[in-house]
Formats: C-alpha cells, sequence, structure tokens
C-alpha cells in the first residue's frame, strides 16, 4: 500500500468514527424523549456523549500514525478501537429508542444483539496488542507469538460466548438474548475461558515491562509514556470500584443520589483518552522526553494534593466539632483558618515531597545534584590546578557516568597556571 493510499484510507476511517459520533447526539435526544425507565440502565446524559466523544481521540491519533507510518499497525489498531467504540456508542441511544418506541426504527433487537457483544473486541484489542506490539508494531520476540495467537482467540471466543450465549441484552430491562446457539452444556467452557481475557491482558502488559527492561534511548521513553497513561486509567478505575463497593445501592454507570459517583465514572471513562495520547506521542516521537518531567510532577502533586485534602478537611471537621462544643453552634472560622494553614503548608510540603521524590525515585539524579553543589563550594576554593583536574573528571564520572572521560588543557592555559603557582 502506497502511503497516499494509506493516508486516505486512514483519514476516511476516522471522518467515518467522527460521523457516527455525530450522528449519536441526535439519537441520544430521541432517545431522551422516549422516557426510558431507569431500570434499565441507560446511560442518557451528556456526561454519556462527553465519555463517547473522548474515545474520537483513537481514530483521530490512528490516522496520524497510519498516514504516515503506514507500516506500523499500531495506527490501524486504534482506528480499529475508535471505529468499534464509535459504532457501540450510537448503537447504545439507538436500541434504547427503537425498543422504548416499537416500530420506529429498524431492527433495534438485532442491533442490541450486536452492542451487546462489541464491547468484547473493543476492550481486547486495547488491553492486549496495544502493548504487545508497542511501540514499533513488532512483538518483543518471536518467543511472544503464542500470547499474541492465544490473545486473538480468546477474544473471539469470548464473543461468540457473549453473543450466542443466554442471557439479558444490556441496557433494556431484561431483554433476552434473541439468537441463542449454544447449548447448555457448553457454557461452562465458555466461563472457563472468560478469566482468560484479563490474563492476556497481564501479559501483554507484561511483555511491555520486559521490553522495557532491554530497552534504551527512545524506545525506553516510549515506553515510558504508554506505562504512565495505563497506570492513570488503572488507578482512576481503581478509586471507581472501590467508590462503588462503599455505595453498593447505587451502580456508578447510572445517575444516583451521590452526585459525585457519577463525575467519578465518567472521569474512569475519559481517563482511556491518556492511551491514545500516550500511544501518539511515544510513536510520533512528539516532546518524547518530556514523560520524565511529567511523571516528576505526578509523583510530587498527587501526594501533595491528598494531604492537603486531608488536612483540610480534617481541619474544618475538628474546629467545627470544637466551636460547637464551646458556643453550641458552627463557624465559617474553621473554614478561613484551615485555608490559611493550607496556603502556608503548601510551599514546606511541595519541596518536602519533591525532595522525598527525587531521593527515592531519582536517586542518581538526586545524588549528580549534591555533587555538583559540592564541587561548586570546593571549586571557590581550590588553587591546585592538577588537583582541580581530578575532582572535574570525578564529578563527571559520577554524575554523567560516560564510558570514557578524558580533560585536554590548552599549553597556554597549563603555562599560566604554573606561572600563577
Amino acid at each position: 500500500m502506497s502511503t497516499r493510499t494509506a493516508s486516505w484510507l486512514a483519514w476516511s476511517l476516522a471522518v467515518l468514527c467522527f460521523v457516527l459520533y455525530l450522528l449519536s447526539i441526535p439519537t441520544c435526544l430521541l432517545a431522551r424523549s422516549a422516557h426510558v425507565p431507569s431500570s434499565w440502565g441507560a446511560d442518557l446524559t451528556s456526561g454519556g456523549l462527553l465519555a463517547g466523544g473522548s474515545f474520537l481521540i483513537f481514530p483521530l491519533v490512528g490516522a496520524m500514525i497510519a498516514s504516515s507510518r503506514a507500516r506500523n499497525p499500531i495506527g490501524w489498531l486504534c482506528l480499529a478501537i475508535g471505529l468499534l467504540w464509535a459504532f457501540s456508542g450510537l448503537l447504545d441511544y439507538y436500541v434504547v429508542y427503537g425498543v422504548a418506541r416499537p416500530g420506529s426504527v429498524l431492527f433495534p433487537f438485532a442491533m442490541a444483539w450486536v452492542n451487546n457483544w462489541l464491547w468484547v473486541p473493543s476492550v481486547g484489542l486495547m488491553g492486549t496488542y496495544v502493548f504487545l506490539i508497542f511501540p514499533d508494531g513488532r512483538l518483543p520476540s518471536r518467543r511472544w507469538r503464542p500470547l499474541a495467537w492465544l490473545c486473538g482467540a480468546v477474544i473471539a471466543f469470548v464473543s461468540v460466548g457473549v453473543a450466542f450465549g443466554p442471557g439479558t441484552l444490556q441496557n433494556l430491562g431484561g431483554v433476552q438474548n434473541p439468537i441463542v446457539l449454544l447449548r447448555p452444556w457448553m457454557m461452562p467452557a465458555f466461563w472457563a475461558t472468560l478469566p482468560l481475557l484479563p490474563l492476556c491482558m497481564l501479559a501483554s502488559a507484561l511483555s511491555l515491562v520486559l521490553r522495557y527492561r532491554h530497552s534504551g534511548g527512545e524506545e525506553r521513553q516510549q515506553i515510558k509514556w504508554i506505562a504512565f497513561a495505563a497506570a492513570v486509567v488503572a488507578v482512576v478505575y481503581l478509586i471507581a470500584m472501590i467508590a462503588s463497593l462503599v455505595f453498593p445501592e447505587d451502580s456508578w454507570t447510572t445517575v444516583g443520589p451521590v452526585w459525585w459517583l457519577n463525575l467519578l465514572t465518567d472521569a474512569a471513562l475519559l481517563s482511556f483518552v491518556a492511551i491514545p495520547v500516550a500511544v501518539g506521542v511515544a510513536v510520533l516521537k512528539y516532546r518524547l522526553y518530556e514523560i520524565d518531567i511529567i511523571i516528576n510532577r505526578a509523583l510530587v502533586y498527587a501526594p501533595l494534593s491528598a494531604t492537603l485534602a486531608l488536612i483540610y478537611f480534617g481541619g474544618v471537621v475538628g474546629m467545627q466539632a470544637i466551636f460547637r462544643a464551646l458556643t453550641g453552634q458552627e463557624s465559617t472560622l474553621a473554614v478561613v483558618a484551615s485555608t490559611l494553614a493550607i496556603a502556608a503548608l503548601f510551599t514546606p510540603l511541595r519541596r518536602g515531597v519533591q525532595a522525598l521524590v527525587d531521593r527515592r525515585f531519582y536517586r542518581s539524579k538526586y545524588d549528580a545534584r549534591k555533587t555538583l553543589e559540592a564541587f561548586s563550594s570546593k571549586l571557590r576554593d581550590e588553587t591546585d590546578l592538577e588537583a582541580l583536574r581530578g575532582d572535574l573528571v570525578g564529578v563527571v564520572r559520577d554524575t554523567m557516568q560516560p564510558a570514557h572521560v578524558s580533560l585536554w588543557l590548552r599549553p597556554d592555559t597549563a603555562s599560566k597556571g604554573e606561572k600563577g603557582r
């Protein structure tokens, strides 16, 4: 395939994804007008549309990669994931409206059946092959070929089990699957295979870890980008899952009385945007080496924000309890005092956390800075040129860790140094 043909095909698929998303907006408004029962579990809020729009970053990044690096399957993989998500997002509203308003659209139950299993290849491709062939589009080695074949087989098998097994269609209030081809005695094999999907995802992530250990230079920086993005998604989803367990009476995919639970759900969905962004930056090598700064800032400001939040809310609650005990009523002074305390503690806490992060995760850079500071103070007092030359070579060796280091002095500089002594 020529570069021009690949570019035309890639951007055509990206435009198709955008068209499907634009069609989902009026379809969502129609589904809202149908007064769908809340028991169906359909997300017809603006947050659902926003989350669906965020997945457009997949085809956008995929088109950028495929049009410039057509031989790298990462771009085409992102386009396929984006197309699956865009089509599934449109079907979410299409089938709800079609079932709620019988006769309004064609084949609503058939489309509901398709949408019922479409999530499997969407999640499967993103959780396995994106990590397995990142960043150059090739497996780490031939030893990983069995895993690649296993991932494809598991995704296909789970898709067939969800599509043709007995069960209910999602977001339709208990409507049964209209196409059941699997017999009851076949289902245990399906349920036994289902855990293989997350295991394949873990194995794919492990391949990325092993690739990182044997990589260097640009490839190591590329892997850092996607590893950081995957960590963000994992942390946000872990928080959302813990919140859903703390409030089991509220589904964190529908509107509930705990307003922040829905925000957390939207944040969990939006966090997936980090993966295609990281893939695009890494493969296209745009600002590649800024990942170290991003990771450093994340390690500093995440615990700093959590600490300040705990101090703030703890101070407000504690001081309000004191005011109620003394005066019998609450006071805004607790909020003001806690705010001033946060403002006063921000800078010293940030410096302390930064120093801790540097010592723990950036030990070589931390030692290099300490070494340079010590050398600078010694430089002001040293008069012996030979001793200074030895110290300079030692500092370069300790901080830069080169394979070889030597110092050359111009003859006139050396003679002047000899005369000065």
